[in-house]
């Protein structure tokens, strides 16, 4: 799967792209796919794209808290309560912390001075698509059966299948069954 390029061929950013990455490490669609944040070698793929693990030991403690910014990440794409998912992220990453370096006129950065880098690296991928207003786009396939996370990359943000091929067909043949009275195979 290409988190690089979305179904009409748009470019996805790299930040959207990891955090995808990261609310599929679930276990989620049928089959069940398994949790790749269950060890360290599993999860090292969806972790070194906001850090560097080499310099920070990911224990299984830093894997816990990371499995919990993932379930309320998820929550603010899925939750009805969406404030009280962001608020329980925010609780999460209160450790991690910024200070702004200014470049120049047209240059600001945010370093990290404290807290995981990991959990630091999460924390701006996050930022980067709330502050561009395109942290909408993060969707869940509306196949309950699927639930794969996706970046919608449509024009109207209205994409509701992680795949039209896969999901959305069934979706419509299900449908068109279902009005036609035809029998399931």
């Amino acid at each position: 799967m290409s988190t690089s390029v979305g179904s009409m061929g748009d470019h996805i950013p790299e930040s959207a792209a990891a955090v995808v990455e990261l609310l599929n490490s679930r276990p989620h669609a049928t089959p069940v796919l398994p949790d790749t944040l269950a060890d360290l070698e599993s999860a090292r793929p969806v972790i070194e794209r906001f850090g560097d693990v080499r310099y920070e030991a990911a224990s299984a403690r830093t894997l816990a808290r990371i499995r919990e910014l993932r379930a309320d990440l998820l929550d603010t794409v899925i939750a009805e309560d969406t404030d009280a998912a962001w608020t329980r992220f925010t609780e999460q990453v209160a450790s991690v912390r910024f200070r702004q370096v200014f470049a120049g006129p047209d240059t600001v950065t945010l370093e990290q001075e404290s807290g995981s880098s990991i959990i630091g690296g999460i924390v701006l991928a996050v930022r980067e698509l709330v502050a561009s207003n395109t942290w909408g786009r993060i969707r869940v396939c509306a196949n309950e059966e699927c639930a794969h996370a996706f970046y919608d990359t449509t024009r109207s943000r209205t994409q509701r299948w992680h795949s039209y091929e896969v999901c959305g067909n069934r979706s419509n043949v299900a449908a068109y069954r279902a009005r036609k009275g035809a029998p399931k195979p």
